[in-house]
C-alpha cells in the first residue's frame, strides 16, 4: 500500500487517520472509552460477542469499531432490557441482514447488467430484420398511409369503354 506525502505549510500538524479495524487500544482503555468493567469485557469475548485484536505477545487490542460494538451490547442490555443470549441473537440477525443487503445489492448490479444486454440484443435483432421484413399488403390496405420513405402507391383506375375493351389510364398527379 503506497502513502501519500501530505503537503504541509510550515508549523502545521498533519491529520491523524485512524483505520477504525485496527486494534490500537488495550483492555483497560477499552473498557473506559466503552464505560464498563474490564472483567465484562472479557466476559463478551468468551462468549463469542467480541473478538479483539492479539498483539505479538498476544495482549487483547481493542479497535474503535470493537468499543462501538460493546457500546451498542451496553445499549442494548442497559437500556432495553436484553440479556446476553438476545444480545447474540440480534448481533445474529444485523450480520445475516448485512450478508443479505449486499447479496441483494450484488444480485441488483447482475439483473441490471443482464437487462442491458438483453435491451442491446432486442434491439440488434430489430435492427436486422427491419430491411428484411415487407409488411404485407401495405399498399392495398385502404386508410393506412405507407411507411415513412416508403414510395407512394399508384393507383390505377380501369375504365370500360363503350367498344368492348378495356383501357387503362394513369390518374393525374
Amino acid at each position: 500500500m503506497k502513502r501519500r506525502k501530505n503537503k504541509k505549510k510550515k508549523g502545521e500538524v498533519p491529520a491523524a487517520q485512524v483505520d477504525e479495524q485496527r486494534g490500537v487500544f488495550m483492555i483497560s482503555v477499552a473498557a473506559e472509552l466503552a464505560e464498563m468493567h474490564p472483567q465484562t469485557l472479557r466476559m463478551y469475548e468468551a462468549r463469542g460477542l467480541i473478538t479483539p485484536k492479539r498483539s505479538p505477545k498476544n495482549t487483547r487490542l481493542y479497535s474503535v469499531e470493537d468499543v462501538e460494538r460493546l457500546r451498542r451490547i451496553q445499549q442494548m442490555t442497559a437500556e432495553e432490557g436484553l440479556n446476553l443470549a438476545g444480545v447474540e441473537t440480534v448481533l445474529d440477525l444485523e450480520r445475516q441482514l448485512e450478508r443479505a443487503r449486499g447479496e441483494l445489492g450484488r444480485m441488483r448490479e447482475r439483473a441490471l447488467k443482464l437487462e442491458r444486454q438483453m435491451l442491446d440484443e432486442i434491439e440488434r435483432v430489430r435492427r436486422s430484420f427491419r430491411a428484411e421484413i415487407v409488411p404485407y399488403g401495405a399498399y392495398d390496405a385502404p386508410g393506412i398511409p405507407p411507411a415513412k420513405g416508403q414510395a407512394q402507391p399508384i393507383k390505377i383506375r380501369v375504365e370500360r369503354p363503350t367498344d368492348g375493351r378495356a383501357s387503362r389510364r394513369r390518374p393525374n398527379g
